[in-house]
């Protein structure tokens, strides 16, 4: 946003308005031993050229590799109509506001926002957003403790492809109120959660998280899951990538009852990477469970001159309520990543969305092929994938990523520190982004590596 100095006959007027004869005589309730006349540390000011200068400098010190990295955040293309539009001025500073009716293009996007993750997860209600994908599946856990009233545990299990970034977010949050996170077994052969699970309710969990894709690419048996944690009567919270839901099953659908509440990382859908943020969480539940959700929602209705109009339908948080009765003390509304979100939406629409899904399934199964024709790389599981799959290696895969990135490529996610029982796994992502020399060079680079050193037991 544009900087404008005021200029010394500004502020000769603003002070003689107010009756002071100097900028010092505003501050002078300060003690003079607390003021500074100036900061050592801090470099002599530079225009607005030699600024600018120096930033492109300091960017183009990251250089502009290649990214193979997924594991949570995608790198999509992102048209240009996304941010120029998302940066105008009517956009830039919106924030759910208090006022409702004082800002309705504001809450009309929102409302739009709301009615495309609806749509998209086959639920019945939204939220107006949260921090991430990580913190939401924390405002989850602690959404089906109060949903699931009936049920005394504290247990949240998740399913073993849980992303565990997310299980340590939700741990620091709601651990704290008492839950307890519980991951099922992994079945190392297919990269899915085993499914040989107790049919009684004997110590049932208050509600199992499943991911879909899973962290490791592969796909949950998601209906068994569901019915599973029905049965024993718990809530069902999925984690979905909004882009897979182009291709794949929405959560509503699973099993026979479907998902009862849904969230998940909103950064595929037109955020940039960016170092990792700003980005935003998304929520969406069954009707029964509105009064729970933190987090606002907008609702659409009409006036007396039977005009739409737009207002905050819920708003169960502290600002509003109580605050021993609110859903939640942290959550907020990422009110310009939403507003990019929605826009990159409506550009895309699903036949767009399905295209992006579509090609990076593609790219991903392209990539593959390639990597695993090389000596001492195999794919890790023989099941279906989405954007992300996940490789064997026959060595330790941190100095392989070192050596990939002197090679200017981010070559993937290292599984070994998460899933150690995996041993020398390496998670690797192909957006649309990618083109078929790009897949070259990576599979070029690695095979150059893998042959230039025998392997080490390290």
């Amino acid at each position: 946003m544009p900087f404008i100095p005021h200029t010394d006959d500004d502020v000769r007027e603003m002070l003689a308005a107010i009756g002071a004869d100097s900028i010092d005589e505003l501050f002078d309730e300060i003690p003079s031993e607390l003021r500074i006349d100036e900061l050592a540390n801090v470099p002599d000011a530079l225009s607005e050229m030699e600024i600018t200068r120096l930033m492109h400098s300091r960017a183009a010190q990251d250089g502009s590799p290649l990214c193979f990295i997924g594991a949570g955040a995608y790198e999509h293309h992102i048209p240009a109509a996304v941010w120029d539009i998302a940066t105008r001025g009517e956009f830039y500073s919106a924030y759910t506001p208090y006022q409702a009716e004082a800002s309705q293009g504001t809450l009309q996007t929102i409302y739009e926002y709301q009615s495309m993750i609806a749509s998209l997860t086959a639920l019945d209600a939204s939220n107006a957003s949260l921090y991430d994908g990580a913190s939401a599946l924390a405002e989850a856990a602690l959404m089906a403790v109060r949903a699931n009233r009936g049920s005394k545990s504290r247990r949240v299990l998740l399913s073993a492809g849980v992303n565990p970034v997310y299980e340590k977010v939700a741990t620091a949050i709601a651990g704290s109120q008492g839950l307890m996170f519980e991951r099922l077994p992994l079945d190392p052969a297919t990269g899915t959660t085993v499914t040989s699970l107790p049919a009684d309710g004997d110590d049932a969990p208050v509600a199992v998280v499943v991911q879909q894709p899973s962290f490791l690419g592969t796909y949950e048996p998601i209906d068994a899951l569901t019915d599973w944690a029905h049965s024993v009567g718990a809530v069902v919270v999925a984690i979905v990538n909004p882009t897979s839901l182009a291709l794949l099953r929405a959560p509503g659908h699973w099993g026979e009852e479907g998902a009862d509440i849904v969230c998940g990382e909103g950064q595929p859908l037109g955020i940039p990477l960016s170092s990792g943020g700003p980005y935003f969480g998304f929520m969406a539940c069954k009707q029964k469970y509105v009064r729970q959700m933190p987090g606002r929602i907008v609702g659409r209705t009409t006036d007396l001159e039977n005009q739409p109009g737009y207002t905050l339908t819920l708003q169960a948080r502290e600002q509003h309520i109580r605050r021993s009765k609110a859903t939640s003390n942290i959550c907020t509304n990422q009110g310009l990543m939403v507003t990019a979100a929605t826009i990159y939406m409506s550009l895309l629409g699903f036949r767009g969305l399905r295209n992006v899904a579509t090609q990076s399934v593609a790219n991903t199964q392209a990539l593959l092929e390639k990597l695993t024709a090389i000596d001492g790389v195999e794919s890790l599981f023989d099941g279906p994938h989405f954007h992300e799959v996940a490789l064997q290696l026959d060595r330790p895969v941190r100095p392989v990523l070192q050596a990939l990135a002197a090679a200017n490529l981010l070559g993937g996610y290292d599984l070994s520190a998460d899933f150690p029982q995996l041993g020398h796994a390496l998670l690797v992502c192909a957006t649309e982004t990618k083109t078929e020399a790009d897949l070259q060079t990576f599979a070029a680079a690695l095979s150059d590596i893998m042959t230039a050193a025998a392997p080490t037991s390290a």
